[in-house]
């Protein structure tokens, strides 16, 4: 049974989403603008991906969300720190029944949505992929297929997340239901908080940064920041989150990188504030120690300033 996507935002995960939904037979429309809606016009999505090499057109992209039209599902996968801006667009997108799916990376997104949608549509999820944008419109995708977890905020959107689920899960996404969203959600961010944060401030990709004692030790104890922020704030993680973590730090490809450290390293504005910028925040709101991010998040801070145009020699990307 084919479904109807509103993709907003075609980066690397937005990108990779569409393209699989779309070429799955599903109508996917794409909110896009500037190189990357020109690109999706002429060419549609290129994906290069494990031994895949697609080009999947896509019908309907456009910059004005009411072109698009209502639709039954909205992923939103723009960045973290767009979802605020990008919320009072997505009325014209939303009929009775429509899910609201933010993919972004941290723990406020939902919310975020909800403070301006209303609960009834915005769902909670997580999602695992190691994508980029390689140009506008080309996906560069590598390692496992991407994986998506959904929760329901509220009782009347158990059918619309299995539905939601099922289409993704057709489409070639790993992609389950579960009944505790914020765990899920918090469970992802102690391992891409830490992980984006060390490498980025230690300058060191997957491999290198694993393989010395010293950054698989700042990492670990940042790990368990997270671990004790989620615990003070009421959210129950798995006894082994950090191992789990750390492990799947160990398989990530040699030169695997987190994309606030792609976009820091690239100059480009990041999610440094709402990933281990969260962490302190939210650890000083429920009076929990966070040192070791609170260090990361002050080594990194000027080259987020830069990137956004708020320091000397600094310029705007937005």
């Amino acid at each position: 049974m084919t479904a109807s996507f509103a993709v907003v935002g075609a980066g690397g995960v937005g990108g990779l989403l569409a393209a699989l939904l779309a070429r799955a037979g599903h109508d996917v429309r794409v909110l896009a603008r500037g190189a990357t809606l020109a690109a999706i016009r002429a060419h549609g999505l290129r994906i290069h991906g494990p031994s895949v090499e697609h080009e999947v057109p896509i019908a309907r992209a456009s910059d004005d969300v009411a072109a698009l039209g209502q639709v039954d599902f909205v992923l939103v996968t723009v960045k973290t720190w767009q979802v605020p801006g990008v919320a009072a667009e997505l009325g014209p997108l939303l009929r009775r029944g429509t899910l609201v799916v933010p993919l972004q990376n941290g723990v406020e997104a939902s919310a975020q949505l909800a403070s301006v949608l209303g609960q009834a549509p915005v769902a909670g999820a997580v999602c695992t992929v190691l994508s980029w944008a390689r140009s506008p419109g080309e996906i560069q995708w590598v390692g496992a297929r991407p994986g998506v977890v959904i929760g329901a905020r509220c009782a009347e959107q158990g059918e619309a997340v299995a539905s939601c689920a099922a289409a993704l899960g057709a489409s070639g996404v790993r992609a389950q239901v579960t009944d505790d969203i914020e765990r899920a959600l918090w469970t992802k961010l102690l391992f891409i908080a830490p992980f984006g944060a060390v490498g980025a401030a230690e300058g060191r990709v997957a491999g290198p940064l694993r393989g010395s004692a010293r950054t698989r030790e700042r990492l670990v104890a940042a790990m368990r920041e997270v671990a004790a922020v989620a615990g003070a704030r009421g959210v129950v993680l798995p006894a082994d989150a950090v191992e789990v973590a750390v492990r799947t730090v160990d398989a990530l490809p040699e030169d695997g990188m987190a994309s606030m450290h792609r976009d820091l390293v690239n100059g480009r504005p990041s999610e440094l504030h709402e990933l281990i910028g969260a962490v302190v925040r939210l650890g000083r709101e429920a009076k929990v120690e966070t040192p070791v991010s609170a260090d990361l998040y002050a080594t990194l801070l000027p080259l987020e300033q830069r990137a956004r145009g708020t320091v000397p020699g600094g310029s705007v990307l937005l």
